[in-house]
């Protein structure tokens, strides 16, 4: 009786074997776009000035601590005081005023550019009637004190109840001059080219 032999597994020959990449896909890295660069853009930043007063007067709060109480507690007041004015200028200072892709951004609020109405300058010598008896109570308003002229922008939003925006800002009348200009180029009616002739046809008895 002649006994089984069971042949070995055939292994494939390179020829034999087909790679299939019909359903490979190729990946491509696409570049992250910059983000657009803001018609108007400023900082509501304190003076200057503020920033050596504000060590100052951390430092005079530090002493009189110091005075009272003698040791090594006496350096406590200077590692909390001086190093908290810094902190404290530059929370106040943190709002900014920009104009970007079609919006106004005035702090934490942002308003499209298609519901800006009318927009005013208001000097630093009329601050006090705008934000005094002649203020809504409804209007948006971010101030501060230690920038001069500010404006206020009046919404076209049938579905905003807030009448107008007024806010500090340093360039008043650029970031005015910006606005108005949006508002013009909204309103202006689109230019359709003329063509020459009559249909495009020149010579024609009847366009005569």
């Amino acid at each position: 009786m002649t006994p089984d032999v069971t042949a070995p597994a055939r292994t494939p020959d390179r020829a034999d074997t087909v790679l299939d990449t019909g359903r490979e896909t190729t990946l491509t890295v696409v570049p992250d776009r910059p983000a657009p660069r803001p018609d108007f853009t400023e900082r509501l930043a304190v003076p200057w000035w503020w920033w050596p007063l504000g060590a100052a007067i951390a430092t005079l709060l530090a002493a009189e601590v110091h005075l009272g109480q003698p040791g090594l507690r006496a350096w406590l007041p200077y590692l909390l005081t001086v190093p908290l004015a810094p902190v404290v200028l530059v929370w106040l200072g943190r709002h900014r005023v920009r104009v970007a892709v079609g919006e106004l951004h005035v702090g934490p609020a942002h308003l499209p550019l298609r519901h800006v109405g009318q927009v005013t300058p208001v000097p630093a010598r009329d601050k006090r009637r705008v934000l005094g008896p002649e203020l809504d109570p409804a209007a948006f308003v971010l101030h501060r004190p230690w920038i001069g002229p500010a404006v206020r922008v009046e919404l076209t939003d049938p579905e905003d109840p807030t009448p107008y925006w007024l806010f500090s800002v340093r360039r008043c009348e650029q970031l005015t001059e910006l606005l108005r200009q949006h508002s013009r180029d909204r309103s202006a009616p689109p230019h359709v080219p003329r063509r020459g002739g009559c249909g495009g046809a020149p010579g024609n008895s009847s366009c005569r």
